[in-house]
């Protein structure tokens, strides 16, 4: 795939150009228990355009009928038909390796039970049960006993997977320690590596296919190595959104993988068309512009010029960056140009 060297355009707004929006919930729909600004607002209007709404999520803890009630809690109807978790993505997996009616260790939350019991395994909590499959899924309430399960468990042999492997998740407190760092610990205890199912890799992507049937589906999402790596492998148009996870420098340092098709500060941006970013070769002078801004490679660092939109500032430093780092990430200082944006 040739890789992206500045956001894409859009004459279309996004709600019309895409027939189903593939949502990450923590740190783009709520934050904590709280939906996050506009949020609300923006999804209701893209569903009253026509645009069928999907809610995909790494967090594996809670079923999606809790899920769902928790979304139109906060004023965006769901059934639980349209939340999509990793915790479904991985028990498919596991039934794909083990017999039907086994017996699977597993620390998780009543999210990744459900789904494990909805292919016919049975969840077990100790290593001496017999488990054919040892998985791990987020729990707030985890214990260190839980984890010394999975330990012995892997350690004996037993087939690992888990849900995702997300380092971090955020909260409406902050950024908290998420799957991934529970994971983590196992690993350590056993030397061994799980099957993971989560975003970024292609059992969560082929269970959302399933599952909703989107034809021209766009990816939103908050963090850089879950959902935009996930839509670059899955071949679909992503759009991220500033309301989480990924700060302003990280996205202008971002690899191939981890560059957007669309770059949003909320979920209004997908009832908008998407300006043009121009530039070299097509009327720059070398650089980039988009609104009233142009950017370049300057020395070792990105220069910025001109007045108008933030967004469209950035926009216009991510094809500089992007351009200047070509295949790999880019270095280059900027600072200056950040702050002249107010990020």
């Amino acid at each position: 795939m040739t890789h992206r060297t500045r956001p894409d355009g859009s004459g279309q707004p996004l709600d019309a150009a895409y027939d189903t929006a593939l949502l990450d919930l923590d740190g783009v729909v709520y934050a904590g228990g709280d939906a996050i600004a506009h949020a609300v607002d923006s999804l209701a209007a893209a569903r009253a355009q026509g645009m069928r709404l999907a809610y995909v999520t790494n967090n594996a803890a809670r079923t999606p009928r809790t899920v769902a009630a928790h979304l139109t809690d906060l004023g965006v109807p769901a059934a639980a038909e349209d939340v999509i978790t990793s915790a479904q993505a991985v028990a498919r997996l596991i039934a794909d390796q083990v017999p039907a009616g086994a017996k699977v260790l597993t620390v998780g939350g009543e999210g990744l039970l459900e789904a494990l019991r909805e292919r016919g395994l049975v969840p077990v909590e100790s290593a001496e049960d017999g488990p054919a499959a040892a998985v791990q899924g987020y729990s707030p309430e985890l214990r260190w006993a839980q984890l010394a399960e999975m330990a012995y468990a892997v350690n004996a042999g037993v087939p690992w997977f888990a849900s995702n492997t997300d380092l971090t998740i955020p909260s409406g407190r902050g950024i908290a320690p998420g799957n991934g760092a529970a994971v983590e610990v196992v690993r350590i205890a056993t030397g061994a590596a799980p099957q993971v199912a989560g975003k970024p890799l292609p059992p969560m992507h082929r269970e959302t296919v399933i599952r909703t049937g989107a034809r021209r589906p766009l990816v939103v999402g908050d963090r850089l190595d879950t959902d935009i790596e996930g839509a670059f492998a899955g071949g679909v148009d992503s759009l991220l959104v500033l309301t989480g996870v990924t700060t302003p420098a990280a996205l202008l340092a971002a690899e191939p993988r981890h560059r957007p098709t669309y770059v949003g500060a909320d979920l209004r941006d997908l009832l908008t068309a998407q300006p043009e970013v121009t530039g070299a070769g097509d009327g720059t002078d070398g650089g980039f512009a988009c609104g009233g801004w142009s950017a370049s490679a300057a020395g070792d660092e990105l220069a910025l010029e001109g007045d108008g939109e933030p967004l469209d500032g950035l926009r216009a430093l991510c094809a500089a960056a992007w351009s200047a780092a070509g295949e790999g990430s880019c270095r280059l200082d900027a600072g200056k140009a950040l702050s002249r944006l107010g990020f």
